[in-house]
């Protein structure tokens, strides 16, 4: 399951990142906003440190999401519409404003048993 979520994002060892818009079913306009990476650095320099190091932490998010959800399918989706308590705004609304620290800490407080 997370192993095929990670698989499709991957080129190699890096992740692509039109293959993890795919997956989020977003526009490659709205991950370079995510990603706070211009979307033409994204497109034409995606193995740059900084591009990978911002794709990377979204990755951990759905692959964190999942594993508690057991399902990449509603990660996604708990992602993308789920506000999460506490703060009132999606993980996907948390990363775009720059706090996916925030979110993989909630994602942790989760797995210990601790809710918002």
């Amino acid at each position: 399951m997370l192993a095929a979520f990670l698989d499709d994002i991957r080129d190699g060892d890096l992740i692509a990142p039109r293959r993890m818009a795919a997956r989020l079913r977003l526009p490659m306009t709205q991950l370079s906003r995510l990603a706070h990476v211009n979307r033409n650095t994204m497109a034409a320099k995606p193995e740059s440190p900084a591009v990978q190091a911002r794709l990377g932490e979204i990755a951990r998010i759905i692959t964190r999401a999942a594993t508690l959800a057991g399902d990449e399918g509603k990660a996604i989706i708990w992602f993308k519409h789920q506000p999460i308590p506490g703060f009132g705004k999606t993980a996907e609304e948390l990363v775009e404003e720059g706090h996916a620290d925030l979110v993989l800490a909630d994602l942790e407080r989760m797995a210990e048993g601790i809710y918002s």
